[in-house]
């Protein structure tokens, strides 16, 4: 039986240019599925694993779509909340100018403790979280803590992308906080310029100084290449040479190839070339998907 991934996180509306161009000047529109976690699962279900997504989604037509399309992809979503009182979230890419977001006060903002509590792992192998969900309210953050703790004491390993977000919360209070959770996880991914940006380490080196207790630690370093400390080894793979059309969602995409390496017990440096594989098929999409799914 495959290997089963639990991925949790907000997962919005996305519109995109079909065409890479600003919003602006762009004729035609997608509207898809994007949220970091369920980009995951989707990678991870591509490659031949189990993945499940949890999160809430608003009981409205956007809600309705995204669990379709993710469902299209292979991710399990059964064990999604719709939640009546508040919406979906929606953000718009706007290639060359970054991402538009509009998800204030959304059901996957409503997270809580109690939706940690009612969480299932039996039959998961890998439970995999980011940064995100601890920035978008106070309620997301305490379900984000209690969940991973719950996962780890039940013998599960818990992955987590740090994923800041500027725009959801400045370095100076993300910083502690993101540490925090990354101490409290098996397997943590993290760009190299992001933990610089956080934390003041500018090499992969001192990431690892940094968080010594990490069982397997992966320093993303964009189209240089990619690091992971593992026990006592050091692994670098370098990145693939690609033409990058649009870049949001690559860093999903490693993850997923990465996870699904992991799921699959192959070695290090072999998860850290399906990753760079993975992200570099991204590169050359407007979506965060590689896999089409039938229902759009």
């Amino acid at each position: 039986m495959p290997a089963t991934l639990l991925a949790i996180g907000e997962t919005m509306a996305m519109v995109t240019p079909v065409v890479a161009a600003p919003v602006a000047d762009a004729d035609a529109f997608l509207l898809d599925a994007g949220g970091a976690e369920s980009n995951v699962a989707a990678h991870v279900a591509a490659l031949g694993h189990r993945a499940v997504w949890f999160s809430r989604l608003g009981a409205d037509a956007l809600g309705r779509r995204i669990a379709r399309q993710l469902g299209a992809r292979g991710v399990d979503v059964s064990r999604v909340v719709f939640d009546d009182a508040h919406p979906t979230g929606l953000y718009v890419k706007d290639p060359g100018n970054g991402v538009l977001y509009y998800r204030r006060g959304s059901a996957a903002a409503h997270l809580s403790e109690a939706d940690a509590d009612e969480v299932s792992f039996d039959g998961v192998d890998l439970l995999h979280v980011s940064g995100i969900t601890a920035a978008i309210s106070a309620s997301a953050a305490a379900f984000l803590a209690r969940v991973m703790a719950r996962a780890r004491a039940e013998g599960v390993t818990v992955s987590f992308d740090v994923n800041h977000r500027a725009p959801l919360w400045d370095a100076a209070t993300a910083a502690p906080a993101l540490l925090e959770l990354a101490r409290g996880a098996d397997i943590v991914l993290v760009g190299r310029d992001e933990a610089e940006t956080l934390w003041g380490t500018p090499t992969a080196a001192d990431v690892r100084a940094l968080l010594p207790g990490v069982a397997e630690l992966i320093v993303k370093d964009g189209d240089v290449g990619a690091t992971a400390f593992a026990g006592v080894d050091e692994i670098f793979v370098p990145a693939l040479v690609v033409e990058v059309v649009e870049p949001v969602g690559a860093g999903d995409a490693f993850a997923g190839g990465y996870l699904a390496g992991y799921l699959s017990g192959d070695p290090v440096a072999d998860r850290l070339q399906a990753g760079h594989e993975r992200a570099a098929r991204t590169l050359q999409t407007t979506t965060d998907s590689i896999d089409e799914p039938s229902l759009r």
